[in-house]
């Protein structure tokens, strides 16, 4: 064992980064493992070879030799800084100029941060919500929280005021996706965590309509783990904050998830009369201020019925079955959501052929895209 291994202290650089950060060899070795395969980078690091890096020489005190090429673009790639400075023996006192060298690689890492830069991450996210619905969440997530690190590692550190505020907006965007996908993957405490950094990134964002957005989707993991009077209060406060700030289709929508709330809670006249303020906020043409949302009153008319189900109402299903025959085909998981439905009417009411032929299809369209949200709904629905 080296002198520097059996004193505690690092013998470079790096070491002394993974001092400052208070982790472990073994921490770091998961992180690096996570970084390495949301990049595509088929390189590994061991807590003993993290250890052999820190210290700077290997367990009997030879000098390290130079790590593989792969391991060099990790590392490189995690700190934003060349191998050959990493690897440095550590100075003393090292605190400050390290500090000093990280804060600029920080700082040269935020101006590279532009505006086509921010489009490019929109575009990116853009992609990322079609295939999303078209196939579901498990192919998509990791890629997705690889880009809301990118972005999050960042923003501090991007000096325009503008840059910022729009990278903030797509982060919030991006932050809210993963939050219904961590849900629909039955992840309810990730999902959580997503939706709490998308609400406060919306005030880097300086926008209250992305904080509403983001609050109304907490609310709906709140109302998967069966706290309904909370997700009733959430959305009715962020309904009412967003009045007179946020575009009407935005307002509809909050309306709508406000309704949803109440039928969880069995709110009946508060649900039917939340979903009338919904449609009356609806605007005949999207004007493009909330390109996070799809929504429009065939969707408006799919949420209604789903509540209407939520109560146990009949009329849920000439809704439902309207929306069903309008609806765009490429919206497979809203379309599993509305067969579910569907199958929930049938079977209070007693029509157990239909309620077995919309089983059915939801059953195929959930194992499509690898929603266990809605494969767990089914299943207790029919066992």
């Amino acid at each position: 064992m080296s002198s520097s291994e059996r004193s505690g202290q690092p013998g470079t650089l790096f070491g002394e980064l993974l001092r400052q950060r208070r982790l472990t060899a073994e921490e770091f070795s998961r992180k690096a493992e996570r970084f390495a395969q949301e990049r595509g980078l088929k390189a590994t690091l061991s807590p003993r070879h993290v250890q052999r890096l820190a210290s700077g020489v290997r367990a009997d005190g030879r000098p390290l030799g130079p790590p593989r090429p792969v391991t060099c673009r990790l590392l490189e790639e995690m700190f934003n800084l060349p191998i050959t400075r990493l690897l440095e023996p550590a100075q003393t006192p090292l605190s400050a100029v390290s500090d000093d060298l990280e804060l600029q690689a920080r700082i040269a890492a935020g101006r590279n941060i532009d505006e086509r830069t921010v489009g490019l991450f929109q575009h990116q996210l853009d992609i990322t919500r079609v295939i999303d619905r078209r196939l579901g969440a498990p192919a998509l997530l990791g890629q997705l929280r690889s880009q809301i690190e990118q972005m999050d590692a960042v923003l501090d550190d991007v000096l325009d005021q503008a840059t910022q505020r729009h990278l903030a907006a797509v982060l919030v965007d991006a932050s809210a996706l993963a939050g219904w996908q961590s849900l629909d993957q039955g992840q309810t405490s990730d999902a959580w965590s997503h939706y709490s950094k998308a609400i406060r990134v919306g005030r880097y964002a300086q926008s209250p309509a992305l904080e509403a957005y983001a609050r109304a989707g907490q609310a709906v993991v709140l109302l998967d783990i069966g706290e309904t009077q909370a997700a009733v209060d959430l959305t009715h406060h962020a309904r009412t904050n967003a009045r007179g700030q946020v575009p009407d289709l935005l307002l509809s929508w909050l309306s709508a998830g406000y309704g949803e709330a109440c039928a969880a809670n069995g709110e009946r006249s508060k649900c039917l009369e939340a979903f009338d303020d919904a449609a009356r906020y609806m605007p005949d043409s999207d004007d493009g201020e909330t390109p996070y949302l799809v929504f429009d009153s065939t969707h408006l008319s799919r949420w209604r019925g789903n509540a209407l189900a939520r109560l146990g109402a009949r009329e849920a299903i000439d809704v439902l079955t309207d929306v069903l025959d309008r609806l765009d085909s490429s919206f497979t998981r809203a379309e599993t959501t509305l067969r579910i439905d569907l199958a929930q009417v049938f079977t209070a009411t007693g029509e157990k052929d239909a309620a077995a032929v919309h089983a059915e299809r939801a059953r195929l369209l959930s194992a499509q895209v690898g929603s266990i949200r809605q494969r767990k709904r089914l299943a207790a629905l029919i066992g």
